[in-house]
């Protein structure tokens, strides 16, 4: 029987529907959350082809990242649906190891009959 996937907590889910209404790619996303934007508010900032001053939401993010970092893209980039895959492995990891524990310190503190 396959497992079930959890679904991500609310804040990665409002990142997921970001990149989905915006046209993100997985970096834009990655160097927007780096830069501690806030999804809700990516359609303020995005171009509405009315306002031909602005620069289109994928490249505005690009060079606010650029000026900040002084790079054109994270090292590493990782999907939203992967990061969240490795925070619940390691959550999980962390859960099993901290139970072990408290396993093996209640079988050494119980009495020898």
């Amino acid at each position: 029987m396959a497992k079930k996937t959890k679904k991500p907590n609310q804040k990665m889910q409002a990142w997921i529907e970001a990149r989905k209404r915006h046209h993100l790619s997985h970096a834009q996303v990655h160097m927007a959350r780096e830069l501690g934007m806030n999804p809700a508010k990516l359609g303020k900032i995005d171009n509405h082809k009315q306002q031909p001053w602005k620069l289109p939401l994928p490249q505005f993010i690009e060079e606010l990242y650029f000026k900040r970092f002084g790079k054109t893209s994270p090292e590493a980039v990782l999907s939203i649906e992967e990061r969240c895959r490795l925070e619940a492995a390691k959550k999980e990891e962390r859960r099993t190891a901290r139970l072990r524990a408290v396993d093996s310190a209640t079988t050494r503190e119980a009495p020898l009959r």
